[in-house]
Formats: structure tokens, sequence, C-alpha cells
């Protein structure tokens, strides 16, 4: 009998077992998720992050906590995130700065945008535009050529600062037309601008949202908008592209991730649910008036944009010698 009774007991024992390993994991989410924000509090990009942040909420059935992490280029939020547990519950919005032209600007990058993370989905994009002052006598791209060429060392651009995506975008352009104007960076947009209205500089490149007020009022006028495809938000300015340099595109995008090796499952419900609340009217009529554009991707196609700019900013980066200020 006590051989009978030890064996059913081991019998029980194993079948607990059983059951135990049979049971499901906790379901995802089961907490709060805290959504990094490389960018400082009130800017353009963390009010789209707060204008997200609520519907994604809804759809996850958890809150979307924003935690702003600014400095070193988008750098100590993405580091942050790159060492942070691979579980869902902690995910990045950077900037295509950090994420593709940090690596060659930062010697000792403490994250590897390749490596560290797991692309989720772009998330938007805030268009650059290569304004100047009404004063200079060329109107689109092919005309600003011609005169940087006829008129070699005598005109100027500014940006928010060296290294920059605004001030990438600038040696891209002297890049890809065999120009030269100097850079001359500011401690961000609205010195840039002002620099170009009181002629300082010829030009100036900056996001759409810092000049609208100064196109309206005739202070500045449009070269052209620096990304791929005219802007939705001023779809009458025509793209460098079109006007004068053939296949010319700084896009100022970014996107969501999160840290590498984080499940695959969740990866694609957060790609599902932020495009759905992206593709919201109510998103796309709060993100314009923020001048911002909504963008979504697969994470697939995010991961091959960001191997393509990686390798298109660093040959930018070392041609013009840019450095971060």
């Amino acid at each position: 009998m006590n051989l009978i009774r030890i064996g059913l007991c081991t019998l029980c024992v194993a079948v607990a077992a059983s059951m135990a390993c049979a049971q499901p994991a906790s379901p995802w989410p089961g907490k709060p998720i805290r959504l990094v924000v490389t960018f400082p509090a009130g800017g353009s990009s963390d009010s789209a992050a707060r204008i997200v942040a609520p519907r994604l909420a809804e759809r996850l059935g958890q809150p979307v906590v924003v935690d702003n992490r600014p400095g070193a280029g988008g750098g100590l939020g993405l580091d942050l995130v790159a060492k942070a547990p691979a579980d869902g519950y902690t995910i990045v919005l950077a900037s295509a700065g950090g994420l593709t032209a940090n690596p060659t600007l930062y010697a000792n990058l403490p994250y590897n945008p390749a490596r560290d993370f797991a692309p989720i989905t772009l998330f938007g994009t805030s268009p650059f535009v290569l304004v100047a002052n009404p004063a200079l006598p060329a109107n689109n791209a092919k005309e600003l050529v011609a005169l940087a060429k006829a008129q070699v060392g005598k005109l100027s651009y500014a940006s928010g600062g060296s290294g920059t995506a605004m001030h990438l975008s600038g040696e891209l352009l002297k890049s890809m037309t065999g120009s030269y104007i100097l850079h001359v960076p500011y401690r961000g947009s609205a010195p840039a601008v002002l620099a170009v209205m009181s002629g300082e500089t010829s030009l100036a490149i900056a996001d759409i949202a810092s000049i609208q007020p100064q196109l309206k009022s005739g202070r500045l006028k449009v070269i052209g908008v620096m990304g791929k495809e005219r802007s939705t938000l001023a779809p009458e300015m025509p793209t460098l592209a079109e006007s004068g340099v053939p296949g010319y595109d700084a896009s100022g995008w970014f996107a969501i991730l999160a840290p590498a090796g984080t499940p695959a499952a969740i990866v694609a419900r957060l790609n599902a649910d932020i495009t759905a609340v992206l593709r919201l009217p109510e998103t796309r009529e709060r993100f314009a008036a923020a001048a911002l554009e909504p963008l979504t991707s697969t994470p697939e196609q995010l991961g091959q944009l960001m191997k393509t700019e990686t390798l298109k900013w660093a040959t930018v980066i070392k041609q013009s010698g840019a450095r971060v200020d």
C-alpha cells in the first residue's frame, strides 16, 4: 500500500507540474507602457507623442506614459531604451538623426541603432524647408545652384546648429550640386530664421512650423521643400528635387522602436495599434495643427530605411567634416 500511495503522490506531482507548465504566460500588456521621447517637452514631436498616447492606451488597455529624455541629439533617450528590458513595456520615439546620423557624428556612441533596437513603425515627419531672404536673386533650386556657382563663397545658409539634421540637409544639397554655400550654425531654429530675415545669411533651413508666419508676412520666400515629396501641409511649395536637384531627399522623420529582443508578437501588436491611431482622421487633424504629418510603415520597412539613411548620412558627414556642437 505504501508503494501504491507513493506512486500516486508522484503521479499527482507530475500532473500538477505539467499543468503549471501548460499555463499561458501573463497576457501583454499587463502594466503601463513607458514611451520615452528623445525631444524636450513642448516641441512638435513631443506634442505628437501626447496626441497618440491616450488613443494608444485605449487600444492596449493600459496607460501609455510619455517620458521626455532629450539630450545628445536624441542619444540619451535612445541609450536608456537600448538598455531597458525587452518586454514591450519601454518603447522610444526617436528622430532620424539619432538613429542614422549619430553613429557617424559621435565617436563613442553608447548604443548601436542597427543592433540594439527592434523597429516598430515610422511615426511622422516635420518637413524641412529651404528659405531665402526675399532680396536673394534666386526663386528655385535651379536658380540657387546657378547663383552659388557664379558667386562662389558669397552665399551662406543658417541652421539650428552644427551636426543637426538641418545642417546635414544643407551639406547634402552642396554635395549633390557641386556648389559651395557657407554653413552658419545658430542655437536653434528661431535665431537661424531671424538671421536670414535680417540679411546675416542668404538662406536658412528650418522646419515648416517655424517659418509659416514669416512666409505669410512676405519676410521670407521658399526655395523648396527638402523632402522627396511635397508636404501635405503646404502642397503649393515645390520640392528641391522637382525644381532643380533631381533625387534630392532630406526628410526629417521620426519613428517608434523597442529594445532588441522584444518578442515579435508584441512588436506586431504595437505596430498594428500605433498605425491604427496614426490613421485616425482626428490624429491627422491634430498633427497638421502642430505642422506634422503622420507616417506609418512595417517594422521591416523602417529597418531598411534606417540602413539606407545611415549609409547616406555617413557619406555626407565624412565629406563635409560636420561635427556636433
